[in-house]
């Protein structure tokens, strides 16, 4: 099981290491590779969006998989 506040901060800190503490190795890769894109390509505008999505998604997965 794993704690979904323990994935949104660590994709608050670095976008797809929730994804990562998760076992989702290829969403983990997704974040990592779009959000800094995104900040980049944007001026920083969706890379903040991104950002927060990413650990949204870390957490929504953790508590959803670790309520079973």
């Amino acid at each position: 099981m794993r704690n979904p506040s323990t994935a949104a901060i660590l994709s608050l800190f670095v976008p797809g290491l929730g994804q990562f503490y998760n076992g989702k190795i290829l969403r983990g890769l997704f974040w990592l590779v779009v959000t800094p894109g995104l900040w980049i390509g944007t001026g920083g505008l969706w890379g903040w969006v991104c950002h927060l999505v990413s650990a949204l998604t870390a957490y929504g997965y953790a508590k959803r998989f670790s309520a079973r």
